[in-house]
């Protein structure tokens, strides 16, 4: 039986290619054109070819930015992962309370950045915040503005409090999704509270935690607004992530060139970092499924 070929269907499809055309396409295709080329002002361009990733590769400054970049997003994860989990495991799983807590969670995510930026911005000073008054009562010697080290144990935990709920609302759904006949078989087995997680819980949630990694990876590691409103990336450039010194070198210096390769290089590392922790994840879990 021959099968019906319906053209029209594109159609259906055209609205979307253009509409991702027109904001993903065609300003990489400008990026890219600002990468190969030198400008002077009055759209006048001149060929530079790959003199500016060159230059991009040869910079401290860049390799600097991508050294405190990799460190926070690797912190982050370290923590936001198993704080996620630990707080799904010990959610409601049915009723009134299971209700609250989902909402609850689910506030610091409706909370833009630039004013989860300002919250701890204020939050955090001496004079007028309340952490700041805080530890300055206990004694403790606390200025996110001039002191790099509580700079970025603020950056972290601002993130923290802001994201740690998205793992926790996709572990909860992971956890939801066990039928509570695994439980009844550990039970009858006498299985540990460890076993019922290492065995059971864990294995169930491995879809929905490689989901979580890879956008708590992918969300830190592009990181801007609120690091940027809470600290500028200072004090001196003690949290100028890569974000932020792409944004300096862009607008601030007006150096497009080196900016474009920059942006470039930027999005290449992010693609390559999600590849490869899509594919370890989904070769662990294939691994285990085999098991």
């Amino acid at each position: 039986m021959d099968k019906t070929l319906n053209n029209k269907a594109w159609f259906l499809v055209l609205p979307v290619l253009v509409l991702v055309a027109f904001s993903a396409v065609i300003p990489l295709m400008t990026v890219v054109n600002y990468s190969i080329q030198d400008t002077f002002g009055n759209n006048k361009f001149f060929w530079a070819g790959l003199d500016w990733f060159d230059d991009m590769l040869h910079s401290q400054r860049m390799w600097d930015a991508l050294g405190r970049q990799a460190i926070f997003s690797a912190v982050i994860l370290a923590l936001e992962v198993p704080l996620g989990i630990f707080v799904a495991l010990n959610m409601p799983k049915k009723g009134f309370w299971a209700s609250v807590c989902l909402v609850m969670m689910a506030l610091p995510l409706l909370i833009p950045f630039n004013v989860v930026g300002t919250i701890w911005q204020i939050f955090g000073r001496v004079d007028i915040g309340l952490l700041g008054y805080a530890l300055a009562q206990l004694g403790i010697d606390y200025n996110y503005t001039a002191n790099a080290f509580d700079a970025w144990v603020t950056v972290i935990v601002m993130d923290v409090w802001h994201w740690t709920s998205l793992v926790a609302l996709l572990a909860y759904a992971g956890l939801q999704s066990i039928p509570e006949a695994y439980y009844q078989a550990a039970k009858i087995d006498q299985a540990s509270r460890w076993s019922v997680f290492r065995f059971i819980e864990l294995p169930k949630m491995q879809g929905v935690l490689l989901i979580a990694i890879l956008l708590r990876f992918m969300d830190s590691f592009m990181i801007y607004t609120e690091p940027f409103v809470l600290t500028g990336g200072g004090p001196g450039n003690s949290t100028t992530f890569l974000s932020i010194d792409l944004v300096k070198m862009a607008i601030g210096q007006f150096d497009l060139g080196p900016a474009a390769a920059f942006s470039l290089m930027y999005f290449l590392v992010i693609l390559l970092v999600s590849w490869a922790f899509y594919t370890v994840m989904t070769n662990l879990e294939k691994a285990e499924g085999q098991k």
